[in-house]
């Protein structure tokens, strides 16, 4: 069919361009032809990082719910990396060959991707980068805005640290290195906490892997002493529960402030618990809604306009439409209000037998 010649052709071309000039020949203007015109059911790819809890409970099933709302005849495919660049990197060269229309990606790396986001674009395949916002000629993008979720996170650290507000001594865990959300999120936590507090370590953690956060802070807590840590800046929720990890194999009691991100159910267990104080809220049903409105305007090669409200520049594109949404804080006084009645999560979810008597305290339960 006349999809399939033109995408096999493109595609041949785009093995060769990436091999000479892969960024300017990526962006090169009216290579591509307008997808949702051949008369087939429109294809969507998501490509997700991981199977978090986050990932697997949340974005998916609203994704594809979402895309068939709009969408009936589409055809979608979800697929998980589980964490690594290599399996990512060929799951997009296989939907390329499926010759899919749009791809929903969430990077696990937003530079290793770059490659294959030039080859899928080639091959007349239009991109949504999904919360992380992947390098290449992507067509959209949607996430929250990650100023905004770093200032919740250092203003709610200093609430937590009270008088030590001024002058105490924290940990920062920050993201990994190769994701443009985490410099994000620090530049917004810095923009609060910088001439505040004392910043008496830093990490990049690996990966955004908990078991790289609870090694920083296991040599964070050797090098500097439990007693000189105050609070840990923590960039989210993973990170967060390999820290609280850390110091309670040193023995360390009572817990300092520690903040999160993602609301992820472990971690609104441990604010309950004490073990954590905050986390931040990203409503994933409008991302995901919104990621599915973009994939399928797309797919049917209709205007963003009405959708976008931002434009983004990445190292490698400018002025990519964009949707960024708003971020909540949420600490123990907060998860009635915001995950309980936002349907995240049920009391019960919440109050399992091991947290019953955090729960009533907390007001949770009677």
């Amino acid at each position: 069919m006349e999809r399939t010649r033109r995408r096999a052709a493109v595609a041949a071309l785009a093995g060769l361009c990436l091999a000479a000039v892969p960024v300017a020949c990526g962006e090169a203007p009216g290579v591509h032809a307008p997808v949702g015109t051949s008369g087939e059911p429109p294809r969507i790819g998501v490509l997700l990082p991981d199977n978090t809890s986050r990932f697997y409970h949340f974005d998916k099933p609203m994704i594809e719910k979402r895309i068939h709302q709009l969408c009936r005849e589409c055809q979608v495919e979800t697929v998980s990396a589980q964490h690594e660049v290599a399996t990512q990197q060929q799951q997009m060269d296989a939907m390329i060959t499926k010759q899919v229309d749009v791809l929903i990606l969430d990077a696990v790396d937003t530079k290793s991707l770059r490659a294959p986001v030039v080859n899928a674009r080639r091959a007349g395949i239009r991109i949504v980068a999904y919360d992380r916002l992947v390098e290449g000629p992507i067509s959209a993008y949607v996430s929250f805005d990650g100023a905004q979720v770093g200032r919740l996170q250092g203003e709610a650290l200093l609430t937590a640290l009270g008088a030590k507000a001024h002058g105490g001594r924290i940990v920062m865990m920050n993201g990994a290195a190769t994701d443009p959300n985490s410099a994000w999120f620090k530049r917004g936590a810095l923009s609060v906490l910088q001439g505040r507090v004392q910043i008496a370590k830093a990490y990049n953690t690996a990966g955004w892997r908990p078991e790289a956060a609870n090694s920083n802070m296991a040599a964070a807590i050797s090098a500097l002493g439990p007693e000189q840590i105050d609070g840990v800046y923590s960039a989210n929720d993973g990170l967060a529960s390999g820290i609280i990890a850390a110091f309670k194999a040193a023995k360390v009691s009572p817990l300092p402030p520690i903040t999160g991100q993602d609301a992820e159910l472990p971690a609104i267990q441990r604010l309950v618990s004490g073990e954590q104080y905050m986390t931040v809220l990203k409503p994933f049903a409008p991302e995901a809604d919104t990621a599915a409105a973009l994939a399928v305007a797309l797919a049917r090669g209709r205007s963003l306009d009405g959708i976008v409200s931002h434009r983004v520049d990445s190292p490698t594109t400018h002025r990519i439409p964009a949707v960024l949404l708003t971020p909540v804080a949420v600490t123990v006084h907060d998860i009635k209000a915001t995950v309980v009645r936002d349907g995240m999560y049920t009391v019960d979810q919440i109050c399992t037998p091991k947290y019953a008597a955090a729960c009533a305290k907390a007001g949770l339960t009677r």
